[in-house]
């Protein structure tokens, strides 16, 4: 017997709204009779505004309340950003899918520079990520950043209101929102690594259901899978949430994926970068192993100074 109505667990953000209307379109594209039902939730990262997320600590700060809401069965899936999932799950909960990623690069937005290298000396950029802070400053040490909090609309009209020089956001979030043509540069991996899974959207349910999960199954992008995989897998054996100067990015050739990995500390002066290729059914391996190069070159003393 197939479900008649899914209910899925949302932040209520609006990019977060955007990606459980873009799976309930996606699950309505193939299954035209269900129902398909929202529910939007606060969690705790929507709700500590005024503190850097990587202060207020722990992993999920922006997915435990829609776990909860799934194993208390008042929702039937979490439609997740890929870069806001911890690698650990509880019990009973899992990823079941990974739809096809958007553009994952990080996006310069400034209503009066160009790029990066434009910034006049001491401006002010914004963002809360400690993985954009410590490339940017290893770039450009001469730049003030302060922390950025809030939706996507919120943080664009901290700019607008000239509390910022430029900010630094997922160019994905505003392709998603239509806003792209608030970008006013991409900003190349070469440059700052992505976060891990950033542009990918995830689909969490519990393990148990099926049904669910066999409707699910047509929105899994197998190559997204496999990329994502790579990244999360590194970021696992560093035990890294999403809240640390932590980037990864992985991309597929044919069979061969290319995974890019680096830890860094927050004032940018000690950055450790690997790379590594392999065959795509090692994704997860190549994951391990680049963590593992990362470690032995001082990942583990960064990171143990960032969690202090």
């Amino acid at each position: 017997m197939i479900p008649q109505i899914i209910r899925i667990a949302t932040r209520h953000s609006p990019l977060a709204m955007w990606q459980a209307n873009f799976v309930k379109a996606e699950l309505l594209k193939y299954h035209p009779n269900l129902t398909v039902e929202l529910l939007p939730m606060k969690t705790k990262g929507d709700k500590i505004l005024d503190t850097p997320l990587a202060k207020v600590g722990g992993k999920g700060l922006f997915v435990k309340e829609l776990e909860v809401a799934m194993l208390e069965g008042r929702a039937d899936i979490a439609v997740h950003s890929m870069k806001d999932v911890p690698v650990d799950f509880p019990e009973g909960l899992g990823l079941t899918v990974i739809c096809e990623r958007e553009d994952p690069r990080d996006a310069f937005v400034s209503n009066n520079f160009n790029s990066l290298d434009q910034l006049p000396q001491g401006a002010v950029v914004g963002t809360s990520s400690l993985r954009r802070q410590c490339q940017i400053r290893e770039l450009r040490p001469d730049l003030v950043i302060k922390d950025l909090r809030g939706n996507v609309n919120t943080r664009l009209r901290k700019l607008d209101d000239g509390e910022y020089d430029a900010i630094i956001l997922a160019a994905a979030g505003l392709i998603r929102l239509e806003m792209q043509v608030r970008i006013a540069a991409y900003i190349e991996p070469e440059i700052c690594l992505p976060a891990v899974g950033q542009g990918a959207v995830g689909i969490e349910c519990r393990l148990d259901d099926q049904q669910t999960i066999e409707l699910l199954k047509p929105l899994e992008d197998a190559v997204t899978r496999i990329r994502v995989t790579a990244e999360r897998a590194m970021n696992l054996a560093l035990q890294g949430g999403c809240q640390v100067p932590i980037g990864s990015y992985a991309t597929l050739d044919n069979d061969q994926v290319f995974l890019r990995g680096l830890v860094g500390s927050v004032d940018g002066k000690q950055i450790i970068r690997k790379e590594i290729t392999g065959h795509l059914d090692d994704a997860e391996k190549l994951g391990l192993n680049l963590a593992k190069q990362l470690l032995d070159c001082g990942a583990q003393e960064i990171l143990a100074e960032v969690y202090k």
